[in-house]
């Protein structure tokens, strides 16, 4: 299976492609799926304060003194195969609503470093605008501070809107590196990614499959038997063809590896066309001017 591809955002840092997103994954079962997904080839992990499995992210992250994986082998060679090391993982973690504010940004990531274990992350995100409280720009302004210190290695936001990202924008002195949105077939956010382009900010998606609702779509159905792919390949294919970073949730071996194996294969011209035109406005979260 080809390893997921890497993006530069825009401060150089790379990130994978492909995430394995963590959402409600129980606590308990966290550190066995991030296993599980180090396993099938992995790097990129997705959690958030919200979620409540820092801790056994963290734990599952902890293995990686002793993990080799099947790809670094080096079977017959009689060398011993090198370890994974930190420094071969994104990790991202998000500050919730209940967190905003400068100094309170700054204790909650205090937090989120003790429960993950780290010293860093890799992207620190704020997890929805929150704009009734009004409050997202002075939390940025903690993150450019943890930014500069070297403990997030990039910063960004989730859920935002252009209005959001142009209020944040009158203050901020690091652009973000990327906005974290649902995006989907049936959501395609074009207006949003046409921003992130000029601005210079990565799209990323949850909910990518649409929570498995897109699936069904008779188009996508015809472009999975006509390719010898699943559904999810061929929506996880889309969003690798527009750019898109993605973390889809998998809880089961098979379907963790069937999320990442999308790099065999690409979908022309025509199929693209096709599936922009599932653009139907469908959210299977909350608006985020509903979120406060």
């Amino acid at each position: 299976m080809k390893p997921s591809p890497r993006l530069s955002l825009n401060n150089g840092v790379l990130i994978d492609q492909v995430g394995c997103g963590l959402y409600k994954v129980p606590p308990e079962d966290a550190a066995g799926l991030v296993t599980m997904a180090l396993e099938a080839g992995y790097r990129h992990f997705d959690t958030a304060a919200m979620y409540g499995n820092e801790t056994g992210v963290g734990r599952g992250i902890g293995s990686l003194s002793s993990f080799v994986s099947p790809e670094d082998a080096r079977g017959g060679s009689g060398e011993s195969s090198p370890s994974l090391s930190r420094e071969d993982l994104f990790v991202t973690t998000k500050l919730w609503n209940d967190d905003q504010g400068y100094d309170a940004t700054l204790r909650a990531f205090d937090t989120s470093m003790s429960n993950l274990g780290l010293e860093y992350v890799d992207l620190y995100l704020i997890h929805w605008p929150c704009q009734q409280r009004g409050l997202y720009p002075e939390s940025y302004r903690a993150m450019e501070t943890l930014y500069r210190e070297g403990r997030a290695r990039a910063i960004g936001v989730s859920n935002f809107q252009p209005a959001h990202l142009d209020r944040l924008l009158q203050s901020a002195e690091v652009v973000p590196a990327v906005n974290q949105i649902e995006l989907h077939p049936w959501l395609q956010q074009q207006e949003l990614r046409t921003l992130h382009g000029e601005l210079g900010i990565t799209t990323e998606a949850w909910s990518p499959l649409g929570r498995g609702q897109v699936l069904q779509d008779p188009l996508v159905l015809d472009l999975a038997a006509a390719h010898g792919r699943t559904p999810a390949q061929i929506i996880l294919r889309w969003h690798i063809e527009l750019g898109n970073v993605t973390i889809p949730k998998a809880s089961s071996y098979a379907r963790i590896k069937e999320n990442l194996n999308v790099f065999g294969f690409s979908l022309d011209d025509a199929a693209m066309d096709a599936l922009a035109g599932l653009e139907r406005g469908f959210r299977t979260g909350s608006h985020p001017d509903s979120v406060n």
